[in-house]
């Protein structure tokens, strides 16, 4: 790109628009790093000034498929030829619509019905507390309204659904969280697991803790259970053997409904069609957004139970057309990408090459980082992966205002490899695109590896 043409974007960019999660000042005067993406490939992105780096989290745990897909961009122009754009208020419907919802149903549990779309996870979310206070007010149980989510958990970050979070950084400047949003604990085995402990005992005694929580608060005043199947922004943390067998049943026992959060999970991330079939449990609700296209185009749905679909229908027939709606609900164009995305995903068999990219990644994660001085845990499940790393065998965290996360993750960019620090401690995070390439994975864990120990070095934690 000309260099003038890029400094006028940069100036532009620098002067309106803004950005998430990003420190506002320091952006806006041109002290930190903004990078203009202009194309990408598979996996990996080019930059305005030409540098291409290999996406090691696909954008934001999303782009699946990878980037340049022209079989997207002929779906998506196709459609908007067609119909650009209709809404679904009263009955009306698109044919992309319509085909996606019989599509989507086939990656979910048997139990699952319907789906109500909107255009991003925190959007699903807050659409699935709606319908979680409008069951139980049907249901005649209108003081059932407690929603019980987990620390360091990440569902969004608007007010419900902020509240829903359980991450410090999206609370305490907002006012959050908002009641009755309550948070129970964190199923991470390696910080909390007792001597003498095995994971399964760890599932059960969390289990009873929720029980004893739910009998504490009383179990007429909860309403929902809200779970990510492997916890994304919190840390990359798969649960503990036998969490869910052991915690569904304590919310069966106390007629809480369970929310599977499966924005990141689902359509494939995990080698399997979503999180509930790979751990084996049944919810009331799943929340899917960022595999259903590839973020291609922005997309999201609540899929609804036959459970629960059954009293929606009560409802209606007790108070009419249900009172909740957005704009831009089941987009035709949008539907169009994800039907597009999900026969990719088919024909490529990209579920399963995800599988096995995962098991490449976290086993050169483990070949590269287990033992060594700094790092506290290698961890991951399906295509997901994180490395944390700590002062001592315990995980005791390096001091915040050294950023030891962040700065490795600056460090592999600098590389040309893009890693995610997450908020919640020194982490880096992996969730490539399933696309990703052997060779690719290889350039991942030593670029990592390498900028770790540059970093380690300069704390101290490893030898220079």
């Amino acid at each position: 790109m000309d260099p003038k043409t890029l400094a006028d974007l940069r100036a532009a960019d620098r002067a309106h628009l803004f950005h998430p999660s990003t420190h506002m000042r320091t952006h806006a005067a041109g002290e930190s790093p903004n990078r203009i993406v202009v194309g990408g490939e598979g996996a990996t992105i080019i930059d305005a000034e030409g540098n291409r780096l290999l996406d090691g989290f696909a954008g934001l745990y999303c782009v699946n498929i990878g980037y340049g897909r022209p079989e997207m961009a002929q779906a998506v122009a196709r459609q908007m030829t067609e119909l650009a754009y209709y809404h679904a208020y009263v009955g009306h419907g698109s044919a992309p619509a319509a085909e996606l919802s019989a599509r989507v149903m086939e990656w979910m549990p048997a139990n699952m019905r319907r789906i109500y779309y909107g255009l991003s996870g925190s959007d699903a979310n807050e659409t699935q507390l709606k319908l979680i206070r409008y069951f139980w007010n049907i249901e005649g149980r209108p003081e059932k309204k407690k929603i019980i989510a987990r620390h360091r958990a990440y569902h969004g970050s608007g007010i419900m659904t902020g509240s829903l979070t359980g991450l410090e950084v999206f609370h305490k400047p907002f006012d959050l969280p908002e009641a009755p949003i309550l948070h129970v604990a964190t199923p991470h085995f390696a910080r909390h697991g007792l001597p003498g402990e095995t994971e399964r005992d760890y599932s059960k005694r969390l289990a009873a803790e929720l029980d004893a929580f739910i009998k504490a608060e009383g179990p007429d005043t909860v309403a929902a259970f809200f779970a990510e199947p492997v916890m994304g922004t919190g840390g990359i943390l798969p649960p503990p053997k036998g969490y869910f067998d052991e915690i569904v049943p304590v919310l069966r026992r106390h007629d809480v409904l369970f929310v599977a959060d499966e924005v990141v999970t689902a359509f494939g991330r995990l080698g399997a069609p979503c999180g509930a079939l790979y751990y084996g449990f049944e919810p009331d609700l799943i929340t899917v957004a960022k595999g259903m296209t590839s973020a291609y185009l922005p997309l999201s749905g609540a899929v609804v139970s036959e459970r629960v679909w059954a009293t929606l229908e009560r409802g209606s027939d007790a108070l009419g057309p249900i009172g909740h709606g957005w704009t831009y609900s089941a987009h035709p164009t949008c539907a169009a990408a994800g039907l597009a995305n999900l026969a990719i995903l088919r024909d490529e068999n990209l579920m399963e090459r995800a599988a096995e990219a995962g098991r490449l990644l976290l086993s050169g994660l483990r070949e590269a980082f287990d033992g060594l001085p700094g790092v506290f845990e290698v961890r991951g499940e399906g295509l997901l992966a994180a490395v944390e790393f700590g002062l001592d065998a315990k995980g005791t965290p390096f001091d915040p205002s050294r950023k030891v996360g962040p700065r490795i993750a600056a460090a592999m960019a600098e590389d040309g490899v893009i890693a995610r620090a997450l908020p919640h401690g020194d982490i880096l995070a992996f969730a490539p695109p399933f696309v990703i390439a052997p060779e690719e994975i290889e350039r991942l864990v030593s670029t990592a590896r390498r900028a770790a120990e540059r970093v380690l070095k300069e704390e101290g934690a490893l030898a220079a």
